[in-house]
């Protein structure tokens, strides 16, 4: 462990705190979470909310300070899962934003649910405990969406898309995960299926190489941004496969020295990009040295056992 780095980390928000002793130093700081409700970045988050119990102006919009985006952001805090007024928006986003065919789905004039849109929704409602019996729609949407390359577009089932999207499948691998580590059952089998089929798609891609010329699918795949929304980047799919445990393959090792080559002079990772539009606050500066970075950089490589060497910092 790159041990010069921990008091640097350190100093930042308590989710940061609360992760570095979680991931890097494999202690479990119960009293660090609890302080995430009441300071710092989780408590500008829960200020915003507003007495419907929705943020913005509701569930999808205005990106990013919606509902949607800010539940998203709190549970990537590792904020405490039962605090009652997130759990009684999601009670009624369940009752309200459904589509006919099972999924949530914000859009007004399309019927068609958007499945990155439930990937990220079952990311934070398993986080957040919702019902079993509320998902079961959401996870037969889910499995009837999975295209024959083992991945999903969300383009798939509105105007005919064949082949996956890097950013779909991933978001519906963070829901799977979430959903099979917090003990739901409902089709859990199949839903593990999927994400290894799904996790095969992107390995096969090296993570962000076309699988037919090798070369870079988007450049903005290869930045390191934070939060992360809808968007895929090799260091969002490197986090994924180190949560979710995954054995060294590899194919991973592209993305891996280009990470390691994004490391700065003084050790850490920068924020190289932000995605555009409406935050609720700054959590960081694009250009600057990144916590958020740099801790999820770090536990990818402690989970992948890469030596890093020390620098000076």
């Amino acid at each position: 462990m790159h041990t010069k780095l921990i008091p640097w980390l350190l100093d930042g928000d308590v989710s940061i705190q609360y992760q570095v002793h979680r991931d890097l130093l494999s202690i479990e700081r119960s009293d660090l979470q609890m302080r995430i409700e009441t300071e710092g970045w989780g408590k500008a988050f829960l200020s915003q909310q507003k007495s419907d119990g929705n943020w913005g102006m509701g569930f999808y919009q205005p990106k990013w300070i919606s509902t949607h985006y800010t539940l998203l952001d709190l549970k990537c805090l590792g904020i405490f899962h039962a605090i009652a007024p997130i759990q009684q928006t999601l009670f009624n986003l369940l009752k309200t934003q459904k589509s006919e065919d099972g999924g949530i789905n914000p859009a007004r004039t399309i019927l068609q649910s958007d499945v990155c849109v439930n990937g990220m929704f079952l990311n934070y409602a398993c986080y957040f405990r919702a019902a079993q019996s509320e998902l079961v729609s959401i996870v037969d949407f889910i499995l009837s969406q999975q295209l024959p390359d083992g991945g999903f577009n969300c383009r798939s089932n509105r105007s005919g898309a064949k082949h996956s999207s890097v950013h779909s499948s991933l978001s519906i691998l963070e829901g799977i995960h979430e959903y099979t580590s917090n003990g739901y059952s409902y089709r859990k089998p199949e839903l593990q299926k999927v994400a290894n089929d799904s996790e095969e798609f992107l390995l096969l891609h090296k993570l962000y190489q076309s699988c037919k010329t090798g070369k870079v699918m988007d450049k903005k795949m290869l930045m390191l941004s934070y939060p992360s929304r809808w968007y895929y980047d090799i260091l969002r799919a490197l986090d994924y496969f180190q949560l979710s445990k995954h054995p060294f393959d590899e194919r991973m090792m592209p993305a891996i020295e280009i990470l390691l080559a994004k490391r700065r002079n003084d050790s850490t990772w920068p924020l190289q990009a932000k995605h555009p539009g409406l935050t609720h606050f700054e959590m960081e500066k694009a250009g600057k040295s990144s916590r958020w970075n740099t801790l999820r950089a770090l536990r990818v490589l402690k989970h992948f056992n890469i030596p890093l060497k020390e620098n000076q910092f």
